[in-house]
Protein backbone atom coordinates (compact mmCIF):
# COMPACT_ATOMS: atom_id res chain seq x y z
CA UNK A 1 0.00 0.00 0.00
CA UNK A 2 1.67 3.38 -1.19
CA UNK A 3 2.31 5.19 2.19
CA UNK A 4 1.44 9.13 2.39
CA UNK A 5 4.57 10.64 2.34
CA UNK A 6 5.16 14.15 1.71
CA UNK A 7 7.88 16.88 2.14
CA UNK A 8 6.14 20.16 1.74
CA UNK A 9 9.08 22.10 3.25
CA UNK A 10 13.13 22.20 3.78
CA UNK A 11 15.31 24.61 6.05
CA UNK A 12 18.80 25.59 5.54
CA UNK A 13 20.88 24.91 8.72
CA UNK A 14 24.76 25.90 9.51
CA UNK A 15 26.95 23.25 9.66
CA UNK A 16 30.16 22.44 11.92
CA UNK A 17 32.26 23.34 9.41
CA UNK A 18 31.07 26.99 8.55
CA UNK A 19 28.87 25.97 5.54
CA UNK A 20 25.09 24.99 5.00
CA UNK A 21 23.03 22.45 4.53
CA UNK A 22 18.99 21.04 3.95
CA UNK A 23 16.91 19.60 6.47
CA UNK A 24 13.70 17.95 4.82
CA UNK A 25 10.91 17.85 6.78
CA UNK A 26 8.75 14.50 6.30
CA UNK A 27 5.50 14.44 7.10
CA UNK A 28 3.24 11.05 7.20
CA UNK A 29 -0.23 11.33 7.02
CA UNK A 30 -0.35 14.66 7.35
CA UNK A 31 2.11 15.11 10.59
CA UNK A 32 5.47 15.77 11.12
CA UNK A 33 7.35 12.41 11.21
CA UNK A 34 11.05 13.25 10.94
CA UNK A 35 13.90 15.80 9.66
CA UNK A 36 16.46 14.14 7.82
CA UNK A 37 19.38 15.90 5.29
CA UNK A 38 20.10 14.07 1.92
CA UNK A 39 23.05 12.42 2.76
CA UNK A 40 21.07 10.57 5.38
CA UNK A 41 18.72 9.24 2.80
CA UNK A 42 21.68 8.80 0.56
CA UNK A 43 23.64 6.24 2.59
CA UNK A 44 20.45 4.40 3.73
CA UNK A 45 19.46 3.74 -0.22
CA UNK A 46 23.47 2.83 -0.94
CA UNK A 47 22.59 0.42 1.84
CA UNK A 48 20.02 -0.92 -0.13
CA UNK A 49 21.39 -0.71 -3.60
CA UNK A 50 24.10 -2.49 -1.71
CA UNK A 51 21.65 -5.65 -0.84
CA UNK A 52 20.22 -5.64 -4.46
CA UNK A 53 24.24 -5.31 -6.10
CA UNK A 54 24.52 -8.11 -8.71
CA UNK A 55 27.68 -8.98 -8.27
CA UNK A 56 28.55 -12.09 -6.50
CA UNK A 57 31.28 -11.37 -4.07
CA UNK A 58 30.24 -7.34 -3.34
CA UNK A 59 26.97 -9.20 -1.98
CA UNK A 60 29.40 -11.97 0.06
CA UNK A 61 31.29 -8.75 1.54
CA UNK A 62 28.30 -6.30 2.14
CA UNK A 63 25.79 -7.04 5.37
CA UNK A 64 22.80 -6.31 3.27
CA UNK A 65 23.70 -8.82 1.24
CA UNK A 66 20.69 -10.93 2.68
CA UNK A 67 18.38 -8.46 1.43
CA UNK A 68 19.14 -9.01 -2.29
CA UNK A 69 16.50 -11.60 -3.17
CA UNK A 70 13.76 -9.40 -1.28
CA UNK A 71 14.91 -6.36 -3.32
CA UNK A 72 16.50 -7.56 -6.55
CA UNK A 73 16.26 -4.26 -8.68
CA UNK A 74 12.84 -2.89 -7.68
CA UNK A 75 14.11 0.13 -5.60
CA UNK A 76 13.33 3.59 -7.77
CA UNK A 77 15.80 6.05 -8.98
CA UNK A 78 17.73 7.84 -6.60
CA UNK A 79 18.26 11.88 -6.47
CA UNK A 80 21.21 12.27 -7.94
CA UNK A 81 23.86 14.37 -6.03
CA UNK A 82 24.92 17.79 -6.82
CA UNK A 83 28.30 19.12 -6.54
CA UNK A 84 27.54 22.83 -7.39
CA UNK A 85 25.79 24.97 -5.18
CA UNK A 86 22.13 24.06 -5.40
CA UNK A 87 19.77 27.09 -6.90
CA UNK A 88 16.30 27.52 -5.50
CA UNK A 89 14.95 25.53 -8.38
CA UNK A 90 16.93 22.65 -8.42
CA UNK A 91 16.42 22.84 -4.48
CA UNK A 92 12.75 22.18 -5.01
CA UNK A 93 13.14 19.80 -7.84
CA UNK A 94 15.70 17.74 -5.33
CA UNK A 95 12.34 17.84 -2.57
CA UNK A 96 10.13 16.91 -5.43
CA UNK A 97 12.15 13.70 -6.01
CA UNK A 98 12.99 12.64 -2.96
CA UNK A 99 8.97 12.95 -1.75
CA UNK A 100 8.40 10.46 -4.55
CA UNK A 101 11.29 8.54 -3.44
CA UNK A 102 9.71 7.87 -0.56
CA UNK A 103 6.32 7.22 -1.81
CA UNK A 104 7.27 4.02 -4.36
CA UNK A 105 10.08 2.53 -2.20
CA UNK A 106 7.16 2.09 0.40
CA UNK A 107 4.62 0.62 -2.23
CA UNK A 108 7.48 -2.55 -1.79
CA UNK A 109 5.36 -4.58 1.01
CA UNK A 110 8.50 -6.41 1.72
CA UNK A 111 10.29 -2.98 1.90
CA UNK A 112 8.51 -1.87 4.58
CA UNK A 113 9.61 -5.29 6.93
CA UNK A 114 12.91 -5.10 6.58
CA UNK A 115 15.63 -4.47 8.74
CA UNK A 116 17.37 -1.54 6.45
CA UNK A 117 14.10 0.31 6.24
CA UNK A 118 12.94 0.10 9.49
CA UNK A 119 15.82 0.48 11.86
CA UNK A 120 16.40 3.76 9.56
CA UNK A 121 13.32 5.42 10.40
CA UNK A 122 13.29 4.16 13.94
CA UNK A 123 16.56 6.34 14.35
CA UNK A 124 15.46 9.62 12.71
CA UNK A 125 12.19 9.20 14.59
CA UNK A 126 14.46 9.35 17.93
CA UNK A 127 16.63 11.75 16.54
CA UNK A 128 13.75 14.79 15.32
CA UNK A 129 12.01 14.76 18.23
CA UNK A 130 15.51 14.68 20.91
CA UNK A 131 14.33 10.77 22.42
CA UNK A 132 16.49 8.15 23.53
CA UNK A 133 16.27 4.73 23.76
CA UNK A 134 14.78 3.63 26.99
CA UNK A 135 12.06 1.71 29.12
CA UNK A 136 9.17 3.74 29.29
CA UNK A 137 5.20 2.72 29.99
CA UNK A 138 2.52 3.54 27.43
CA UNK A 139 -0.87 3.91 28.08
CA UNK A 140 -3.40 2.28 25.40
CA UNK A 141 -6.79 3.24 25.41
CA UNK A 142 -9.61 0.50 24.60
CA UNK A 143 -12.96 1.49 23.07
CA UNK A 144 -14.31 1.49 26.60
CA UNK A 145 -12.41 3.82 28.39
CA UNK A 146 -9.67 2.11 30.10
CA UNK A 147 -6.66 1.90 29.46
CA UNK A 148 -3.94 -0.96 29.57
CA UNK A 149 -0.70 -0.10 30.16
CA UNK A 150 2.38 -1.57 29.09
CA UNK A 151 6.02 -1.62 29.43
CA UNK A 152 7.69 -1.05 25.89
CA UNK A 153 11.32 0.65 24.55
CA UNK A 154 10.71 4.08 23.24
CA UNK A 155 12.04 2.53 19.84
CA UNK A 156 9.10 -0.37 19.51
CA UNK A 157 7.53 -0.09 16.46
CA UNK A 158 3.64 0.32 16.49
CA UNK A 159 3.30 -3.43 15.32
CA UNK A 160 5.17 -4.27 18.18
CA UNK A 161 3.22 -2.46 20.67
CA UNK A 162 0.30 -4.14 18.75
CA UNK A 163 1.90 -7.48 19.41
CA UNK A 164 2.09 -6.77 22.77
CA UNK A 165 -0.74 -5.25 23.82
CA UNK A 166 -2.51 -8.50 22.01
CA UNK A 167 -0.36 -10.58 24.28
CA UNK A 168 -1.58 -9.06 27.22
CA UNK A 169 -5.99 -8.98 26.81
CA UNK A 170 -5.74 -12.56 24.93
CA UNK A 171 -6.22 -11.56 21.30
CA UNK A 172 -5.86 -14.18 18.66
CA UNK A 173 -2.03 -13.37 16.70
CA UNK A 174 -3.71 -14.35 13.58
CA UNK A 175 -6.35 -11.64 13.62
CA UNK A 176 -4.21 -8.64 14.60
CA UNK A 177 -4.75 -8.09 11.07
CA UNK A 178 -8.19 -6.79 11.63
CA UNK A 179 -7.18 -3.78 14.58
CA UNK A 180 -4.79 -1.18 14.35
CA UNK A 181 -3.36 1.15 16.44
CA UNK A 182 -4.54 5.34 16.24
CA UNK A 183 -3.84 8.63 17.66
CA UNK A 184 -7.14 9.89 19.04
CA UNK A 185 -8.39 12.62 21.06
CA UNK A 186 -11.54 13.52 22.74
CA UNK A 187 -12.75 17.43 21.92
CA UNK A 188 -15.45 19.30 23.66
CA UNK A 189 -18.13 17.77 25.18
CA UNK A 190 -16.31 14.10 25.01
CA UNK A 191 -16.98 13.95 21.22
CA UNK A 192 -14.26 11.18 19.71
CA UNK A 193 -11.65 12.43 16.91
CA UNK A 194 -9.21 9.82 15.04
CA UNK A 195 -6.59 11.54 14.12
CA UNK A 196 -4.75 9.38 12.03
CA UNK A 197 -3.59 5.52 12.20
CA UNK A 198 -0.11 4.68 13.13
CA UNK A 199 1.95 2.85 10.30
CA UNK A 200 3.30 -0.29 11.69
CA UNK A 201 7.15 1.01 11.37
CA UNK A 202 5.93 4.37 13.14
CA UNK A 203 7.46 4.96 16.94
CA UNK A 204 3.89 5.05 19.05
CA UNK A 205 5.83 6.45 22.23
CA UNK A 206 7.46 9.22 19.67
CA UNK A 207 4.29 9.90 17.73
CA UNK A 208 2.12 10.16 20.63
CA UNK A 209 4.43 13.10 22.08
CA UNK A 210 5.16 14.83 19.03
CA UNK A 211 1.48 14.92 17.94
CA UNK A 212 1.34 18.65 19.73
CA UNK A 213 -2.26 18.23 20.39
CA UNK A 214 -3.72 17.95 23.86
CA UNK A 215 -5.78 14.84 25.16
CA UNK A 216 -3.78 12.84 22.54
CA UNK A 217 -3.93 9.29 22.99
CA UNK A 218 -3.01 5.93 21.54
CA UNK A 219 -5.82 3.79 21.08
CA UNK A 220 -6.81 0.31 20.33
CA UNK A 221 -9.76 -0.03 17.37
CA UNK A 222 -10.76 -2.32 14.64
CA UNK A 223 -8.89 -1.24 11.12
CA UNK A 224 -11.24 -2.70 8.60
CA UNK A 225 -13.93 -0.37 6.75
CA UNK A 226 -16.44 -3.87 5.92
CA UNK A 227 -18.83 -4.58 8.88
CA UNK A 228 -19.32 -8.03 7.66
CA UNK A 229 -15.90 -9.24 8.54
CA UNK A 230 -17.17 -9.18 12.48
CA UNK A 231 -17.75 -13.01 11.26
CA UNK A 232 -14.19 -13.50 10.93
CA UNK A 233 -13.27 -12.61 14.60
CA UNK A 234 -16.34 -14.35 16.58
CA UNK A 235 -14.25 -17.18 17.64
CA UNK A 236 -11.62 -14.91 19.38
CA UNK A 237 -13.18 -13.83 22.63
CA UNK A 238 -10.76 -11.26 22.93
CA UNK A 239 -11.93 -9.85 19.56
CA UNK A 240 -15.22 -10.42 20.08
CA UNK A 241 -14.69 -8.07 23.29
CA UNK A 242 -13.03 -4.80 21.42
CA UNK A 243 -15.39 -4.91 19.08
CA UNK A 244 -18.30 -5.08 21.07
CA UNK A 245 -16.73 -2.22 23.26
CA UNK A 246 -16.22 -0.11 19.76
CA UNK A 247 -20.57 -0.63 19.04
CA UNK A 248 -21.09 0.95 22.21
CA UNK A 249 -18.79 3.31 22.07
CA UNK A 250 -19.94 4.25 18.51
CA UNK A 251 -23.23 4.22 19.73
CA UNK A 252 -22.94 6.43 22.20
CA UNK A 253 -20.85 8.97 20.16
CA UNK A 254 -23.76 9.03 17.81
CA UNK A 255 -21.58 7.49 14.99
CA UNK A 256 -24.09 4.30 14.36
CA UNK A 257 -27.37 5.65 14.55
CA UNK A 258 -29.87 2.76 15.79
CA UNK A 259 -33.40 3.12 15.25
CA UNK A 260 -35.62 3.54 18.74
CA UNK A 261 -36.71 -0.28 17.87
CA UNK A 262 -32.76 -1.33 17.77
CA UNK A 263 -32.09 0.72 20.26
CA UNK A 264 -34.38 -1.36 22.26
CA UNK A 265 -33.80 -4.16 21.33
CA UNK A 266 -29.73 -3.52 21.75
CA UNK A 267 -29.91 -2.13 25.36
CA UNK A 268 -31.98 -5.24 26.52
CA UNK A 269 -29.24 -7.88 25.00
CA UNK A 270 -26.60 -5.60 26.69
CA UNK A 271 -28.45 -6.29 30.61
CA UNK A 272 -27.95 -9.90 29.12
CA UNK A 273 -24.85 -9.07 28.57
CA UNK A 274 -25.56 -11.19 25.08
CA UNK A 275 -22.51 -9.97 22.81
CA UNK A 276 -23.45 -11.87 20.36
CA UNK A 277 -26.51 -11.68 19.56
CA UNK A 278 -25.85 -7.61 20.34
CA UNK A 279 -23.35 -7.45 17.32
CA UNK A 280 -25.68 -9.64 15.04
CA UNK A 281 -28.38 -6.81 15.88
CA UNK A 282 -25.58 -4.36 15.39
CA UNK A 283 -25.07 -5.33 11.61
CA UNK A 284 -28.64 -3.80 10.82
CA UNK A 285 -27.72 -0.37 12.36
CA UNK A 286 -27.32 2.60 9.87
CA UNK A 287 -23.30 2.89 9.70
CA UNK A 288 -22.64 0.71 12.51
CA UNK A 289 -18.75 -0.22 11.64
CA UNK A 290 -18.03 3.03 9.88
CA UNK A 291 -15.51 6.08 10.48
CA UNK A 292 -17.29 9.71 11.60
CA UNK A 293 -14.89 12.06 10.63
CA UNK A 294 -14.72 15.32 12.34
CA UNK A 295 -17.20 18.55 11.41
CA UNK A 296 -15.74 20.02 7.83
CA UNK A 297 -16.56 21.35 5.17
CA UNK A 298 -17.45 20.81 1.34
CA UNK A 299 -18.17 22.65 -1.99
CA UNK A 300 -21.73 20.44 -3.04
CA UNK A 301 -24.25 22.14 -3.45
CA UNK A 302 -21.62 25.58 -2.69
CA UNK A 303 -18.68 26.12 -1.51
CA UNK A 304 -18.91 26.60 2.77
CA UNK A 305 -21.23 24.12 2.89
CA UNK A 306 -20.94 22.26 6.58
CA UNK A 307 -20.74 18.58 6.44
CA UNK A 308 -19.96 15.38 8.43
CA UNK A 309 -18.93 12.20 6.48
CA UNK A 310 -19.24 8.57 7.71
CA UNK A 311 -17.43 6.29 5.34
CA UNK A 312 -17.79 2.01 5.81
CA UNK A 313 -19.10 -0.48 3.79
CA UNK A 314 -18.34 0.47 0.55
CA UNK A 315 -19.50 4.32 0.50
CA UNK A 316 -19.27 7.52 1.44
CA UNK A 317 -22.13 9.04 3.55
CA UNK A 318 -22.24 13.17 3.81
CA UNK A 319 -24.62 14.96 6.01
CA UNK A 320 -24.27 18.24 4.36
CA UNK A 321 -26.18 21.50 6.00
CA UNK A 322 -26.87 24.09 3.43
CA UNK A 323 -26.94 28.11 4.16
CA UNK A 324 -30.57 27.64 4.90
CA UNK A 325 -29.18 25.36 8.25
CA UNK A 326 -31.46 22.17 6.40
CA UNK A 327 -29.73 19.16 6.18
CA UNK A 328 -29.04 16.80 3.13
CA UNK A 329 -27.59 13.48 2.99
CA UNK A 330 -25.54 12.52 -0.01
CA UNK A 331 -24.42 9.07 -0.66
CA UNK A 332 -21.66 8.72 -2.54
CA UNK A 333 -20.91 4.88 -3.83
CA UNK A 334 -17.42 3.69 -4.31
CA UNK A 335 -18.03 1.45 -7.43
CA UNK A 336 -18.76 5.49 -9.08
CA UNK A 337 -15.67 6.46 -7.50
CA UNK A 338 -12.59 6.89 -10.22
CA UNK A 339 -10.39 8.49 -8.23
CA UNK A 340 -9.39 10.96 -5.51
CA UNK A 341 -6.39 13.39 -4.32
CA UNK A 342 -5.05 15.26 -1.34
CA UNK A 343 -4.01 18.38 -1.58
CA UNK A 344 -2.32 21.05 0.12
CA UNK A 345 -3.44 24.30 -0.11
CA UNK A 346 -0.75 26.31 0.98
CA UNK A 347 2.70 26.00 2.44
CA UNK A 348 2.87 25.67 6.10
CA UNK A 349 5.64 27.37 7.30
CA UNK A 350 8.40 24.66 9.08
CA UNK A 351 9.29 25.69 12.68
CA UNK A 352 11.24 23.94 15.24
CA UNK A 353 7.89 25.51 17.32
CA UNK A 354 4.65 23.47 18.46
CA UNK A 355 3.48 23.40 14.70
CA UNK A 356 3.57 20.17 13.57
CA UNK A 357 0.62 19.25 11.28
CA UNK A 358 -0.63 20.25 7.99
CA UNK A 359 -3.90 19.41 8.97
CA UNK A 360 -5.54 23.02 8.44
CA UNK A 361 -4.21 23.28 4.73
CA UNK A 362 -5.72 20.15 3.41
CA UNK A 363 -8.69 18.96 1.33
CA UNK A 364 -9.63 15.85 -0.25
CA UNK A 365 -11.53 15.79 -3.60
CA UNK A 366 -12.38 13.09 -5.44
CA UNK A 367 -14.11 12.75 -9.48
CA UNK A 368 -17.62 10.59 -9.32
CA UNK A 369 -20.32 9.39 -11.88
CA UNK A 370 -23.31 11.10 -11.15
CA UNK A 371 -26.00 10.77 -14.22
CA UNK A 372 -23.17 9.85 -17.11
CA UNK A 373 -20.67 12.62 -16.08
CA UNK A 374 -18.22 12.65 -14.08
CA UNK A 375 -17.92 15.13 -11.12
CA UNK A 376 -15.46 16.08 -8.70
CA UNK A 377 -16.44 16.53 -5.25
CA UNK A 378 -14.06 18.90 -2.81
CA UNK A 379 -13.98 18.06 1.21
CA UNK A 380 -11.80 20.29 2.70
CA UNK A 381 -11.00 19.04 6.42
CA UNK A 382 -7.27 18.29 8.23
CA UNK A 383 -8.55 14.16 8.44
CA UNK A 384 -7.78 14.03 4.89
CA UNK A 385 -5.18 11.87 5.03
CA UNK A 386 -7.16 9.38 7.25
CA UNK A 387 -10.44 9.40 4.65
CA UNK A 388 -7.87 8.88 2.19
CA UNK A 389 -6.84 5.65 3.63
CA UNK A 390 -10.27 4.52 4.89
CA UNK A 391 -10.88 4.61 0.68
CA UNK A 392 -8.06 2.68 -0.23
CA UNK A 393 -8.96 0.20 2.89
CA UNK A 394 -12.88 -0.29 1.13
CA UNK A 395 -11.17 -0.65 -2.27
CA UNK A 396 -8.84 -3.44 -0.97
CA UNK A 397 -11.60 -5.18 0.95
CA UNK A 398 -13.83 -5.40 -1.96
CA UNK A 399 -10.92 -6.37 -4.40
CA UNK A 400 -10.28 -8.96 -1.93
CA UNK A 401 -14.11 -10.13 -1.93
CA UNK A 402 -14.42 -10.25 -5.68
CA UNK A 403 -11.15 -12.71 -5.71
CA UNK A 404 -13.18 -14.66 -3.49
CA UNK A 405 -16.35 -14.69 -4.99
CA UNK A 406 -14.97 -14.88 -9.01
CA UNK A 407 -11.71 -16.90 -8.85
CA UNK A 408 -11.53 -16.78 -12.32
CA UNK A 409 -11.42 -12.74 -12.53
CA UNK A 410 -7.71 -13.66 -11.54
CA UNK A 411 -7.23 -10.99 -9.30
CA UNK A 412 -4.39 -10.96 -6.64
CA UNK A 413 -3.67 -8.88 -3.97
CA UNK A 414 -0.97 -8.73 -0.89
CA UNK A 415 -1.94 -10.50 2.02
CA UNK A 416 0.09 -9.67 5.69
CA UNK A 417 3.55 -10.92 5.64
CA UNK A 418 3.00 -12.17 1.93
CA UNK A 419 3.61 -9.58 -1.87
CA UNK A 420 2.20 -11.40 -4.90
CA UNK A 421 1.84 -9.91 -8.08
CA UNK A 422 -1.78 -8.59 -9.50
CA UNK A 423 -2.19 -9.30 -13.37
CA UNK A 424 -4.42 -6.35 -13.90
CA UNK A 425 -3.66 -2.80 -15.38
CA UNK A 426 -4.47 0.51 -14.45
CA UNK A 427 -4.96 3.85 -16.19
CA UNK A 428 -4.96 7.30 -14.31
CA UNK A 429 -6.15 10.65 -14.78
CA UNK A 430 -4.97 13.69 -12.80
CA UNK A 431 -6.49 17.50 -13.13
CA UNK A 432 -3.88 19.89 -14.49
CA UNK A 433 -5.07 22.61 -11.92
CA UNK A 434 -3.43 21.12 -9.49
CA UNK A 435 0.46 21.11 -8.62
CA UNK A 436 1.54 17.70 -8.86
CA UNK A 437 4.06 17.90 -6.01
CA UNK A 438 1.12 18.85 -3.80
CA UNK A 439 -1.13 16.36 -5.30
CA UNK A 440 -1.38 12.71 -3.79
CA UNK A 441 -3.75 11.21 -6.24
CA UNK A 442 -4.97 7.66 -5.66
CA UNK A 443 -7.04 5.22 -7.78
CA UNK A 444 -10.25 3.76 -7.11
CA UNK A 445 -12.25 1.28 -9.21
CA UNK A 446 -14.98 -0.94 -8.21
CA UNK A 447 -17.18 -3.24 -9.98
CA UNK A 448 -17.46 -3.27 -13.40
CA UNK A 449 -14.18 -1.07 -13.47
CA UNK A 450 -12.64 -3.00 -10.51
CA UNK A 451 -10.35 -4.79 -13.84
CA UNK A 452 -8.23 -1.47 -13.75
CA UNK A 453 -6.77 -1.89 -10.30
CA UNK A 454 -3.04 -2.05 -9.58
CA UNK A 455 -1.69 -3.69 -6.61
CA UNK A 456 0.13 -0.61 -5.41
CA UNK A 457 -2.61 1.33 -5.13
CA UNK A 458 -4.05 -1.13 -2.57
Amino acid sequence: MKMHFCIPVSQQRPDALGGRYVLYSVYLDGYLFCRVRYSQLHRWNEQCRDASCSHQQALEKSPFSKLRRVFGNSLPPFPPKYYLAMTASMADERRDQLEQYLQKVTMDPNMLRSDVFIDFLKLVQLDTFSITINTAALDIFLPDGRNIQIEILTSDTAERVLEVVSHKIGLCQELLGYFGLFLIRFRKEGKLSVMKKLADFELPYVSLRSAGMENCKVGLRKWYMDPSLDSMLMDCTAAVDLIHMQALQDIEQEWAKPTQAQRQKLEALQKEDNQTKFLELSQEVRHYGYLQLDPCTCDYPEPGCGAVLSVGNDEISCCITLPDNQTQEIIFQMSRVKCWKVTFLGTLLDVDGPQRTLNQNLELRFQYSEDSRWQWFVIYTKQAFLLSSSLKKMISEKTVKLAAENPEMQIEVPEQGKSKKCHIQQSQKESSRFPPRKSKIEIAKADCVFGTIKEEDL
